[in-house]
């Protein structure tokens, strides 16, 4: 049985139908969102990927306090699961964990970047050698090289959600509707995987319908 989201989260990741396509944070479409649903006994672990833009109406890092505002106020919404994704009363479920927060490209890209640069130093020192260049020199070729990655790292941000679910009777839970898109105007689909005994089997979840109906699973 599931003991956290994580361990959910660890099976979907095993079983998700077109897993060596694995989603990348560069590359997400706006308007498009990933929802990612895991039975397992009584508990759902639900793990939810959404573009900045489609939540907050914004890409970029938060600067001003409107801007903060509007992520904090999100984060909260975000933070309520049965809010935005409704199973029906007779399921009996309740929330056991549920976290949400703002990600931005650059976090996922500084250990890579870092690799990167440690890697390119130990070609630079050579190379500002055999040309008689500076320490001085080569300092600000580092700092030009690090303001130009970090430049491009910042272009994206996403919100990521955690939750897990625990459930009276599971198998009532054949329907799940979508209050996110009431929530947040930006948000036009989720493509959504569900992992249960069944397997692995892959959703389309529009604005205009907004609802997923699981009764082939159970």
């Amino acid at each position: 049985m599931i003991k956290s989201v994580s361990a959910a989260l660890l099976l979907i990741s095993a079983g998700a139908v077109g897993a060596e396509d694995a989603r990348q944070l560069e590359a997400h479409e706006h308007g498009v969102g990933q929802l990612d649903i895991a039975f397992d006994g009584d508990r759902i672990a639900m793990e939810l990927h959404a573009p900045g833009a489609d939540i907050v109406g914004f890409e970029y890092a938060a600067q001003s306090s409107a801007d903060r505002a509007k992520v904090d106020a999100a984060v909260a919404i975000l933070a309520r699961p049965l809010d935005l994704f409704s199973v029906p009363a007779a399921a009996g479920c309740s929330v056991v964990e549920a976290s949400a927060s703002l990600e931005s490209e650059a976090e996922h890209g500084d250990e890579d970047h870092a690799a990167h640069k440690d890697e390119e130093e130990g070609h630079d020192h050579e190379d500002h050698a055999e040309e008689g260049h500076t320490d001085e020199e080569h300092a600000e070729h580092d700092k030009d090289h690090d303001d130009d990655a970090h430049a491009e790292e910042t272009g994206h941000t996403e919100f990521h959600a955690e939750y897990l679910l625990t459930c009276a009777d599971p198998a009532q839970v054949t329907l799940i509707t979508f209050g996110y898109f009431e929530a947040f105007a930006n948000a036009l689909e989720l493509e959504v995987q569900v992992l249960s005994e069944g397997g692995a089997t892959a959703f389309e979840v529009k604005r205009d319908a907004p609802s997923l109906d699981l009764r082939s699973l159970f």
